[in-house]
């Protein structure tokens, strides 16, 4: 699954991509478009839970779960008619599965911003509107070819022109698709239409570093989140890129000293990649054995035999049970042992549904 870093021209995409990927590979300037070819990079996902199974199961290795950011060349306004690198951006943002939106919310007259001042709700409904330009020009191409097959009787037509014709005015309105309320058939139609405006969004609001220890005291974190509030189905992260991007070279400890005297409890990248990890629709769970701890990454909703075929498809086609404990059952128990002798391991079948934490093992047929 893949998140896709977007924004205006020097809001901080490219800093705030480097410090998530504790990397330098994007090229982070003080001028329009110095990112043209996206950057991407895994991220692990911070889960403190895995330090806790690894004592547990008293190995040395252990795996997180992962990510990829991408980092997209900066949009200006007329990029649904391909000013600037609009053709390229949209391209690239269609290859997402969420958008990570970096809106700037702090002031220094020595980065220039493309627009002259700085006004994050400004910023968003000039991303926002050309996504959903963009997605009005393809439902509309789309209407055209699927009205000839609703004609003709087809089923599967019929049902994808009705949910286009809800679209086309939605859009028309200046709201993006994923605020329409959908059916479950129509949900499933939704995807296959590949819409820009439909993908999940999260706003990562760039402050300065004297703005970080009280971030939503900053009256442009309040104006996002404000917007967000009343016109998105989004959430929004206060992180200061700058900050971030120094942390990239100290160590945990080093780092949590350096953020400690800023009066910040945790880093803003660590929440940025678990906001990120939920807006996928993703959640964890886990083996834990003498070999390795691991956490394994599923769509929530998924169940035991979709949960087993991530670790391989042998396990799924050959699926017979899920032994399956709590993370909460077996953390506050302290071993394997104590959790079955109290009980809270059970045995699962093909319909149960995977919660976050489930530490699992799995019985299957060769």
């Amino acid at each position: 699954m893949k998140a896709g870093i977007v924004g205006l021209p020097n809001v901080g995409k490219s800093t705030l991509f480097n410090a998530v990927t504790r990397s330098r590979k994007a090229e982070a300037a003080n001028y329009p478009f110095c990112t043209i070819d996206p950057n991407v990079g895994v991220v692990t996902v911070p889960d403190e839970r895995l330090g806790v199974l690894q004592g547990i199961a008293k190995t040395q290795v252990v795996i997180p779960a992962a990510i990829e950011f991408v980092d997209i060349a900066g949009l200006v306004a007329g990029a649904s008619k391909g000013e600037g690198l609009g053709n390229q951006f949209l391209a690239n943002i269609r290859e997402v599965d969420a958008i990570i939106h970096v809106v700037r919310c702090f002031v220094d007259d020595d980065v220039i911003h493309n627009m002259g001042s700085v006004d994050p709700v400004r910023d968003i409904e000039v991303i926002s509107t050309e996504l959903i330009l963009a997605d009005y020009e393809t439902v509309t191409k789309r209407i055209e070819k699927t009205t000839k097959k609703a004609r003709g009787g087809d089923k599967e037509a019929m049902a994808e022109l009705a949910l286009l014709q809800r679209l086309e005015p939605h859009l028309n309105e200046g709201k993006p698709a994923n605020i329409l309320e959908l059916d479950e058939a129509e949900a499933k139609i939704i995807p296959f239409f590949q819409l820009l405006s439909a993908k999940p969004v999260l706003y990562a609001c760039n402050v300065a570093e004297s703005d970080l220890a009280d971030a939503d005291a900053n009256p442009f974190v309040q104006k996002v989140a404000e917007f967000v509030r009343t016109h998105h189905d989004a959430a929004y992260v206060p992180i200061s890129a700058k900050i971030e991007f120094e942390l990239i070279d100290l160590e945990p400890e080093e780092a949590k000293e350096f953020l400690a005297d800023l009066g910040v409890q945790d880093s803003g990248v660590s929440m940025l990649i678990r906001e990120a990890y939920a807006l996928l629709g993703l959640q964890t769970y886990f083996t834990a054995g003498e070999k390795e701890v691991r956490a394994w990454t599923i769509p929530v909703g998924c169940k035991a035999p979709q949960a087993a075929g991530v670790i391989h498809t042998d396990f799924e086609k050959g699926f017979i049970k899920a032994e399956v404990v709590a993370y909460t059952d077996l953390s506050s128990l302290g071993s394997v042992s104590a959790a079955r002798d109290a009980g809270k391991y059970r045995l699962e079948g093909k319909e149960y549904v995977f919660k976050d934490g489930d530490v699992a093992v799995f019985r299957f047929a060769n």
